[in-house]
């Protein structure tokens, strides 16, 4: 008859390599623990994004107001505005293990949300309407409300569903401009964290050295010792 190990004799018994229990072994150091890829996501709380996001919403609206859903202008500019909101989150999600990545796709963000301030400045100049200028007495009002926290489609509701598309439009072309500006800080900003941090491979290299440079166990027994 076979013999049957215990539960005392399973806890006990020591491993055919001679090392200690799983839970015996220290705990790494939280920094270790926490591995190579940094923490990465969490773009709901990026201004550019939240920006963007109220940016796309008020396109949607925009072109269903002033184009025929058969106008292939009305398509290329919720395209263009969803690109702009989706490379952000892409290039958000992609930042844990390709740095080069996110700066790619919100390199991309930003020229879609180009793309789009110069057709709603088309709308306006085939149409005989002005753009405002930064004196402007709705552009400072615009500017008031560009301040406020957490922005959403309901902050900038009044003039984005004006009755006149110039009002509109100026206010769209506004929160465009905002956001490319986030933009462009977000893009200098990843530039200089990869020259100060490196890239995946960098980080792998360091975490394998440092994972290297941990001390032994205090107190394990050596070969012969009594």
């Amino acid at each position: 008859m076979p013999n049957r190990r215990t539960k005392e004799t399973e806890g006990t018994r020591p491993s055919p390599t001679g090392s200690a229990s799983l839970s015996s072994l220290p705990s790494l150091p939280r920094t270790e623990r926490s591995g190579f890829i940094p923490p990465h996501g969490g773009y709901q709380k990026l201004l550019s994004y939240q920006k963007a996001e109220v940016v796309y919403d008020a396109t949607v609206r925009f072109c269903s107001r002033f184009f025929s859903k058969y106008d292939r202008t009305h398509s290329q500019m919720v395209q263009a505005a969803r690109s702009g909101k989706q490379n952000i989150v892409e290039g958000s999600q992609a930042s844990g293990t390709s740095k080069e990545m996110e700066i790619k796709l919100t390199n991309v963000a930003r020229a879609s949300l180009e793309e789009l301030l110069t057709d709603y400045r088309d709308f306006l100049r085939t149409r005989g309407l002005e753009e405002w200028t930064a004196e402007h007495p709705y552009a400072r009002r615009l500017r008031q409300l560009n301040r406020q926290p957490d922005p959403t489609y309901e902050t900038y509701r009044k003039g984005i569903e004006h009755p006149d598309p110039a009002i509109c439009g100026n206010v769209i072309i506004g929160l465009i401009k905002v956001t490319n500006y986030l933009l462009d800080q977000q893009l200098k900003r990843l530039e200089q964290d990869f020259l100060k941090q490196g890239g995946l491979r960098e980080r792998m290299t360091r975490a394998r050295l440092s994972a290297r440079a941990i001390p032994p166990m205090q107190g394990a027994k050596t070969t012969g010792s009594k």
